[in-house]
């Protein structure tokens, strides 16, 4: 029997569940949302009943689905992968309504762009919604260390594999399977190919600026079909745009978003990167690091803070910056050194961004003050800090 891995975000889930009728689980595929969903089945003190519309055997119950959920009456049911049976939606509404108890449905989907707008129009104040990322540092079990994690990414069966080989293994094939089958189903009709390709160089460009323009013209296809493409990409969780902090200096700032692989794992498998070794002597080892340090600060502090970056055309500049309410709360500079200086470019931008703790996080060791406003501290105490705060 495979070991079940707790994951950080059953508490939040069955708080959710405790005051809405539904409950929405949404990830990539292979997140771990299935897994999720049948701990969360013991534990929310209810009689369940389990359906995945992945299997035809559960999506043929549904042929009839008001007569086949109304035998449920009372019950919690969970519906995995929702976005199969859309029109299921307005049904469930009506059925929240007979009776108006929370917990009735717990439905999970890859992101389709399809379910987040038929559930927003037909659930409207019925549901509360939770992003599952993959595996975060402070999710880790037992005997993973960072690097490892860091080469192989979150994804479960990935991280958990028995080595590196069989983990590659699978990041190639889930690539696969998103171009060849997910992607399409999600309502990207595009050649699997071209989808590579473009997959591809997001992998490239990881942790710079975004020009759609070239992406454009590489591919030789029109700006707005690369906006879709990527659009989709990120409804799939495949990828992250960071947006620039607006602030007084408008003008100033450079307004194109900053594009991350949101899966370190998927990022070294399109970029060729088959070993730790190979990792520390590509030329995206800084980019790797910042952008995996990015996911996971984001998959603690989740909506908590909005994220964004800031650089000028005058080079000032800084990673990432948590705000909060219209406070600008942290300022973080990454940095792949156990010794990181500040540059001014970075100096500039604490002055201008003025958050209340100035940070630049380190691979490891032990934190220290670079100056009178700025400490360095290591990823996985800024972490553990940040989730401290978050549950404060």
């Amino acid at each position: 029997m495979k070991p079940v891995y707790q994951r950080s975000y059953t508490p939040e889930i069955l708080r959710l569940c405790a005051c809405f009728p539904v409950v929405g689980i949404i990830g990539a595929r292979q997140v771990g949302k299935t897994t999720l969903c049948r701990i969360i089945q013991e534990l929310t003190g209810k009689e369940t009943q389990y359906l995945d519309l992945e299997l035809n055997s559960d999506l043929n119950k549904l042929e009839n689905a008001e007569l086949y959920l109304n035998r449920f009456k009372g019950q919690c049911i969970i519906i995995d992968e929702v976005q199969r049976k859309p029109e299921l939606f307005p049904l469930l509404r009506a059925l929240v309504d007979q009776t108006g108890d929370n917990c009735q449905f717990i439905v999970t989907g890859s992101a389709s762009p399809e379910l987040l707008r038929q559930s927003t129009e037909s659930l409207a104040g019925r549901i509360a919604y939770v992003e599952i990322s993959p595996f975060s540092l402070i999710e880790l079990p037992a005997g993973i260390k960072q690097e490892t994690h860091w080469f192989r990414g979150g994804f479960p069966r990935a991280l958990l594999a028995p080595d590196d080989h069989y983990a590659l293994e699978w990041i190639a094939n889930f690539v696969k399977s998103y171009l060849e089958r997910d992607l399409r189903m999600l309502g990207l009709s595009a050649e699997p190919l071209l989808l590579r390709r473009l997959w591809t160089m997001l992998a490239h460009i990881h942790g710079n600026l975004l020009n759609y323009s070239t992406l454009a013209s590489s591919l030789g296809i029109a700006v707005n079909t690369v906006r879709k493409y990527i659009d989709l990409f990120e409804q799939a969780f495949l990828i992250r745009r960071l947006t620039p902090l607006v602030t007084n200096l408008k003008k100033k700032l450079v307004k194109s978003p900053k594009i991350y692989i949101s899966d370190s794992g998927v990022l070294h498998h399109l970029l060729g990167i088959n070993s730790n070794d190979d990792l520390f002597g590509h030329p995206g080892l800084g980019n790797s690091w910042e952008g995996y340090c990015i996911s996971q600060v984001l998959s603690v502090v989740g909506n908590q803070y909005e994220a964004s970056f800031l650089r000028t055309h005058d080079g000032a500049e800084c990673d990432l910056v948590l705000s909060r309410g219209g406070e600008t709360m942290l300022a973080i500079e990454i940095r792949f050194s156990d010794s990181p200086t500040l540059s001014r470019g970075n100096t500039e931008a604490f002055k201008k961004i003025k958050a209340n703790k100035n940070y630049v996080i380190i691979p490891e060791g032990e934190g220290y003050p670079l100056n009178n406003s700025v400490d360095a501290i290591n990823l996985s105490d800024f972490i553990l800090s940040v989730a401290a705060v978050n549950k404060g």
